[in-house]
């Protein structure tokens, strides 16, 4: 069998002679095959040079030809160019090329297109076989422990994706990002292709697919709300300037945690313009925890409850909303197929319980933090993201923290927590859902006090003033503590009654709940109609 190899520059007009040729050969004549071979003008030369010298060849033009000694082994016996080819086709085959030259230039330019596009193609492809490249910040952090599992089980990103996890974090955590590290390769996931520690600032987010934002460390003694906001600002500048120089452009930025979470995706849109709309908080944490305190109340499991709803601050003054929740499976009277579904509202007779009891049952899980670790905010996240990327239950709404547009009546320009859905790779506010109207007095207090945060931290606001209505203004004022990073420091007074919605700056600390009585329902209106205000302060 006689197997011949023509290169050649992939716009020479006698490398396409002499393809048609060689084509013609292959055809009709059983024991001849001919393979191919194509580069770009730009790299010909380099790529000849290459080859000759390879074999020891002379040879300095396109296209070249050569023989593979395929029954003897060993390095090809070149044939020559264009002119020894035909001669060698008329000597043995009998065969020669009648091909004009017009018709060579066009096939000449044909080949050249077809050599582009095929490189395209090797390179779209060379990006599927490439890993999804994630990043966690504050890798060192219990969250993060819990998140790589989660990560490298495919369930969030999908099986057949491979993934390198790449954990941030400052030097003087090394060592439990060694640990972290090696726990993850222990895992033996077919998903997971490697992990890296990266501890210098400047090579963070290279070629980073996913960004996940979690709780930064608290190094140093607190001394005031305000120094507790400002301190936010100096990372998030950071972070949003290298996303921009380092991140892939259609990165997902996702942040998640207890600690003034709305705020730092806030900052990270305006240091990060370029991924804003790529750059959400999450909320599911305190919608998990309300379906909880929920489901022990209807004695199911959490599972079965669907649709509630966080609106406003997801690590502050929010308003967990009812009015759409639905409960599934529920043992009772009434029974229906598996998706049959009944109103949260109408099982819960305990007006009571529904106006106060819920919203203390939530404080009393998040008083200390611990309740909101890192269990909770991994789930939280990898859920979030896998709804990112796959979408989320049809039919089913989800808490996230967006930039608001101006939807529900909501201040345009901050990130405010609202009801989404996720679908083809990106989120969608739900704003057709009907009866989701809040009160001006609870709008205004969430919106109020996000835009002073932003201003406390851009330094454009000296002090923080929480909103009051006359309601609160009537209250006896409510004193907390504040701690340090060390559970057994001592406790820092803070003043003013706000204050308390950020005593969860650390991991044992406590914090009061803040609930206006001029928010709460008519305890006797019908359940249907009932919007348990749940102004709770969550972590």
């Amino acid at each position: 069998m006689a197997k011949f190899v023509l290169a050649g520059r992939a716009d020479c007009p006698y490398y396409a002679k002499a393809e048609l040729l060689a084509d013609y050969l292959q055809k009709n004549l059983p024991d001849f095959r001919i393979h191919k071979i194509t580069q770009h003008p730009d790299i010909w030369e380099e790529w000849l040079k290459d080859l000759c010298k390879k074999n020891r060849w002379s040879h300095n033009k396109s296209p070249i030809i050569w023989r593979e000694l395929l029954d003897r082994g060993g390095k090809g016996l070149l044939l020559g160019g264009y002119n020894e080819f035909l001669e060698h086709a008329q000597l043995y085959y009998g065969v020669t090329s009648s091909m004009t030259t017009e018709l060579m230039k066009r096939v000449a330019q044909e080949n050249l297109g077809t050599h582009i596009e095929k490189e395209l193609e090797k390179e779209s492809l060379k990006g599927l076989v490439n890993p999804l490249q994630v990043w966690i910040t504050s890798a060192s952090s219990l969250a993060c422990y819990h998140l790589i599992p989660i990560l490298t089980s495919g369930e969030v990103f999908g099986p057949q994706m491979e993934i390198s996890i790449n954990l941030f974090d400052n030097k003087h955590t090394e060592e439990k990002l060694i640990s972290h590290k090696q726990e993850a390769e222990d895992l033996a996931s077919p998903c997971l292709q490697s992990v890296s520690i990266c501890t210098q600032a400047e090579e963070a987010f290279h070629g980073a697919h996913v960004i996940i934002i979690l709780d930064d460390h608290v190094d140093k003694e607190i001394n005031s709300l305000e120094d507790c906001i400002r301190s936010r600002a100096p990372l998030c500048q950071l972070y949003g300037s290298l996303i921009e120089k380092n991140a892939h452009n259609f990165a997902k930025i996702i942040v998640g945690g207890k600690t003034f979470v709305n705020l730092k995706t806030a900052l990270l849109m305006k240091y990060a313009p370029t991924f804003a709309r790529n750059i959400i908080a999450v909320a599911l944490g305190v919608e998990g925890q309300a379906k909880a305190a929920l489901a022990r109340k209807l004695k199911i499991t959490p599972s079965c409850i669907k649709d509630v709803i966080i609106w406003g601050n997801i690590s502050g003054n929010n308003y967990v909303d009812l009015r759409k929740a639905k409960v599934y499976r529920y043992e009772s009277a009434i029974w229906g197929p598996p998706h049959y579904s009944r109103p949260v509202l109408s099982l819960l007779f305990d007006r009571e319980w529904v106006n106060r009891e819920f919203v203390v049952s939530l404080k009393t899980l998040t008083a200390t933090g611990r309740q909101f670790g890192g269990m909770l905010a991994a789930h939280s996240i990898a859920t979030t993201l896998k709804y990112w990327c796959h979408g989320s239950p049809p039919g089913e709404i989800v808490s996230l923290g967006v930039l608001s547009e101006g939807q529900f009546g909501i201040p345009k320009g901050i990130v405010f927590s609202m009801p989404v859905k996720f679908e083809n790779g990106t989120w969608v506010v739900l704003t057709d859902l009907k009866n989701t109207e809040i009160s001006q007095q609870a709008m205004t207090r969430m919106a109020n006090d996000l835009i002073q945060e932003q201003l406390v931290a851009l330094g454009e606001l000296a002090n923080f003033q929480p909103y009051q209505s006359e309601t609160d203004l009537n209250q006896e004022d409510v004193k907390t503590t504040l701690p340090t990073k060390n559970d057994h420091q001592e406790r820092r007074k803070v003043s003013d009654d706000y204050k308390d919605l950020f005593t969860h700056l650390m991991p044992d600390d406590e914090k009061d709940l803040i609930l206006s009585d001029g928010d709460l329902p008519d305890p006797g209106t019908e359940p249907t109609s009932l919007v348990p205000p749940a102004l709770a302060d969550q972590p």
